[in-house]
């Protein structure tokens, strides 16, 4: 509702309902999927049920973050500080917001908005059958590498953040282990 009362008061509705309308999906498009393939790291934004807010950033190599059809996605959790702010927040309020840009090569970014779900690794070999290989292979993997758990997000908003403010980047070659 905000955001339309403030559309209202600035009086950029018709501008606003154009975005709605030609930009804005339920769902991921083609090239959103191919986009999502090639990044590297994703800015993930909860709040808990107070709507205290969190956002953190994820990294993995090209296509940690997988598209199940064209409504979910699906990232590992990796071994972290032990702080959990993000999955305690979906504990509460499933509500996400993701973000991933592209610095080096389309300059634009990608949003998705949705509800998640965290799920453990035993809980999602359940679905071995309809997952991407490299799942269960991260699933089976020792050590650090192996993720402690999942987040399967449900689209319910994505849309391209043009690129006109984007600044270009050159990627710097660093080993990540």
């Amino acid at each position: 509702q905000g955001e339309h009362t403030l559309q209202e008061k600035y009086d950029t509705r018709t501008r606003a309902s154009n975005f709605y309308e030609k930009q804005m999906l339920d769902y991921l498009a083609p090239k959103m999927i191919e986009f999502i393939g090639r990044q590297e790291f994703l800015f993930v934004a909860t709040a808990d049920r107070h709507g205290e807010c969190d956002n953190t950033p994820k990294f993995g190599k090209p296509g940690f973050i997988r598209v199940l059809g064209n409504k979910y996605v699906l990232y590992p959790e990796l071994r972290g500080n032990g702080v959990y702010a993000n999955s305690g927040n979906l504990s509460e309020n499933p509500h996400i917001a993701m973000l991933m840009i592209d610095f080096t090569r389309d300059t634009v970014g990608l949003h998705i908005n949705g509800r998640a779900r965290v799920i453990e690794n035993d809980e999602l070999l359940a679905y071995a059958d309809k997952l991407p290989a490299s799942v269960l292979d991260e699933i089976h993997q020792e050590g650090k590498k192996r993720p402690e758990r999942w987040v399967v997000v449900e689209v319910e908003e994505a849309y391209i953040q043009c690129s006109t403010h984007i600044p270009l980047m050159t990627k710097a070659s660093k080993a990540i282990e």
